[in-house]
């Protein structure tokens, strides 16, 4: 597997990335090819280095997502991909949470699980960064109950990685829950997508 995944969590608010084009080198360099790499759009190894393959690649991305196709990351270019994507440590997180949340389930049940929190990340009624969303009070009982914190498996980071990519099997889903367990009135009352596994997922 081409991704090395980090084991510490920093629940901070990083800083912003800053402005990138060719020759550029560095930290906020390895994180653009990380990100671009779980997109599955760079397919070579990570350098550092912002030389022409990374800029063919950024431009790759800024046109699929209808920005100007321009090679250079700047605040807007940032912005939609850390809507999209996540790095090193944040994988780290939404695999996580999909061990503890979603463990035992089917695959496909996991990759829902992370499709849940991409969705709510890319959502303007929820945050715009994994570590809020996922640490939002009340928002994950694996998170409330300490689970969270348990080593996730390799299932769990290949799961988190298909999220990443795109694999929604919830359509769109915002909310989740067991049906065996859920007593919210609330969450019984959303409009509901589909079924996997022991989840209902819902709008």
């Amino acid at each position: 597997m081409f991704l090395i995944f980090s084991v510490g969590i920093n629940v901070g608010i990083s800083q912003a990335a800053s402005s990138l084009s060719s020759g550029s080198t560095g930290g906020d360099v390895w994180d653009l090819q990380y990100r671009l790499k779980a997109l599955g759009l760079y397919k070579q190894q990570l350098t550092g280095y912002y030389g022409s393959y990374t800029r063919s690649t950024v431009k790759s991305f800024q046109q699929k997502f209808g920005l100007q196709a321009d090679g250079m990351v700047g605040q807007k270019t940032w912005q939609v991909l850390k809507r999209y994507s996540l790095n090193k440590s944040e994988m780290d997180i939404l695999a996580r949470l999909i061990h503890s949340e979603a463990r035992g389930e089917p695959y496909k049940g996991q990759v829902a699980v992370g499709a849940v929190v991409m969705n709510r990340i890319q959502s303007y009624i929820f945050p715009n960064n994994i570590r809020d969303v996922v640490f939002q009070p009340g928002a994950f009982t694996a998170v409330d109950d300490g689970q969270f914190w348990l080593n996730p498996d390799s299932t769990s980071y290949l799961a988190a990685l298909d999220a990443v990519r795109g694999w929604d099997p919830t359509y769109g889903s915002l909310y989740y829950f067991n049906p065996q367990t859920a007593t919210s009135k609330w969450i019984w009352s959303r409009p509901q997508k589909v079924t996997i596994g022991n989840h209902i997922f819902t709008e």
